[in-house]
């Protein structure tokens, strides 16, 4: 028994002798957990949100390693960390320092001077569509800008080209271009963007020895906008790769006598009208024409039924160019739009015709496109008449038999108002012209006539395009009317030659668009 208090008592000294003896060791250890408690407890309280991601910590160790390279004193304990360092995909861009901004204050005269600090930009300087060649020394940059800084300052331009070089060490001299102006063809029309064609001329032929190169645009604000600064945006417009320039087609005999460049085509249009003006417009124009069909959204699935047919025989190129809407521009950027498609075909036609899709070009009995347009050979512009119908007048010998009957073939009242200016449509030899608008062009070379009545006109069919039902909406059995205070008189010049069209139709793709709808 003896024995065993004496090892008992043996046990207590030697456990009491550890406890004295890391005494120091035990309060940090329990400091520690204690600590460690806290901070358990403490993050049962912050938001699900707040997270310490491996991305946030190689933030950090990116930032003190470049704190280090410039001299700043880091904790060795924080440069000898085992972190693996950033690569290069994730290291973060290192932000411009922010100018310091100037506060409000009073001046030694008493004067309060007050300060404007920008945020953000009201727009671009410039959204760029294309840019194509017009000739050895010339190019041509379709593009939108702000408006406000067309209106009201005056931005400029500058071109630049630069060759492309065989050897990747060696580096290129650029070409400064002696000209660049810019021309504002949608006549103030423009919302908060306004198109801007810059054509820009070399003193000198650019890439003549076709080894490739690339063109670049400089537009400057020009203090436009803020006044204390000039703005200078630097991109590539255009690239040209060796041996891709083909310099005879601009002496070349155009690929097509005739080429359709439609406006933006937008919301829910007919079907059935569309296919009625894609037949009755080949029929017209030929084997050596093409029509250009831009889709701002109105292309849906049954009208790309009927255009289909066409395309898949060579008649119909189909652009979507539905991207544009992005930018707030007039009736969906057709100027632009148009524009872009006159500078695209500029050497690849012989004219190019301006119209929409509810309009019929229309030339009389005794004459074909051919004759007319070789007695305007002399013009590199002339302007067809407008012969406007109702949209809603029919005559009632066709009641009970609309389905058989097409838009132009139902619709023969014109109206004869008089004392009105009406809108009038144009064609050009896009060889002269710089430019172009909706109703006509103001950038050309040579003349233009609008002398034209009883040669070629067009019979436009206002808003039926996009009816998406039965236009006829009252039957007469009259040859004259007035209906909504407008005079209307009987024309069945379209009526007349409607069956022709359907014959030219059925010919051409057979009856597979019998049933297409309105």
């Amino acid at each position: 028994m003896g024995k065993e208090r004496d090892k008992d008592r043996g046990e207590k000294r030697m456990l009491m002798g550890v406890v004295v003896n890391c005494a120091t060791e035990l309060k940090l250890l329990l400091t520690a957990l204690l600590i460690l408690c806290s901070v358990a407890t403490l993050l049962q309280f912050l938001p699900s949100r707040f997270t310490i991601s491996a991305t946030d910590l190689r933030v950090c160790i990116s930032r003190i390693t470049t704190a280090t390279a410039a001299g700043v004193a880091v904790p060795t304990t924080l440069l000898n960390s085992s972190a693996t360092p950033p690569t290069e995909s994730s290291t973060p861009t290192q932000e411009k320092p922010e100018q310091k901004e100037e506060q409000e204050r009073v001046l030694d005269n008493g004067v309060v001077k007050r300060m404007f600090h920008p945020f953000g930009a009201a727009a671009y300087n410039f959204i760029l569509m294309s840019a194509y060649r017009g000739g050895i020394d010339t190019f041509a940059i379709m593009g939108l800008s702000s408006k406000p800084l067309h209106l009201y300052s005056k931005p400029t331009y500058q071109c630049e080209w630069l060759t492309q070089t065989s050897s990747p060490n060696s580096s290129a001299t650029p070409i400064n271009s002696s000209v660049a102006y810019k021309i504002l063809p949608d006549w103030g029309y423009g919302r908060v963007y306004t198109v801007v064609i810059v054509n820009c001329t070399f003193s000198q032929p650019i890439n003549l020895d076709n080894s490739g190169g690339k063109l670049f645009l400089h537009a400057s604000t020009s203090g436009g906008g803020d006044t204390k600064f000039n703005v200078t945006d630097r991109f590539e417009v255009l690239s040209e790769h060796p041996g891709a320039v083909n310099f005879g087609m601009f002496k070349a005999k155009p690929k097509y006598d005739y080429l359709y460049c439609g406006s933006s085509l937008y919301g829910n249009l007919s079907p059935q009208r569309v296919r009625e003006w894609i037949a009755f417009h080949v029929r017209l124009f030929g084997e050596r024409s093409h029509f250009v069909i831009h889709d701002a959204g109105g292309v849906h699935e049954e009208v790309m039924e009927v255009l289909r047919p066409w395309m898949e025989l060579g008649y119909v190129t189909l652009q979507d160019i539905r991207e544009q809407e992005r930018f707030d521009g007039y009736y969906h950027n057709q100027f632009m739009v148009v524009n872009d498609c006159l500078h695209r075909y500029k050497f690849m036609a012989k004219w190019i015709f301006f119209f929409d899709v509810d309009e019929y070009i229309y030339v009389p009995p005794k004459n074909t496109i051919k004759s007319v347009l070789d007695s305007l050979r002399d013009y590199s512009q002339f302007t067809i008449e407008q012969m406007p119908m109702s949209s809603k007048l029919c005559l009632s010998a066709d009641y009970g038999r609309y389905y058989r009957r097409w838009g132009f073939e139902k619709l023969v009242y014109k109206d004869v108002k008089r004392g009105i200016r009406r809108d009038r449509k144009y064609a050009i030899q896009p060889r002269n012209v710089f430019a172009t608008g909706v109703h006509m062009s103001q950038n050309l070379v040579g003349k233009t006539t609008h002398k034209t009545e009883g040669r070629i006109k067009y019979f436009h069919y206002h808003g039926t395009i996009a009816q998406r039902r039965e236009p006829c909406r009252n039957l007469l059995n009259v040859s004259e009317i007035n209906f909504e205070k407008i005079p209307y008189k009987l024309d069945t010049t379209m009526r007349d030659i409607a069956w022709t069209i359907k014959k030219f139709e059925l010919k051409m793709i057979g009856n597979r668009l019998q049933q297409t709808r309105q």
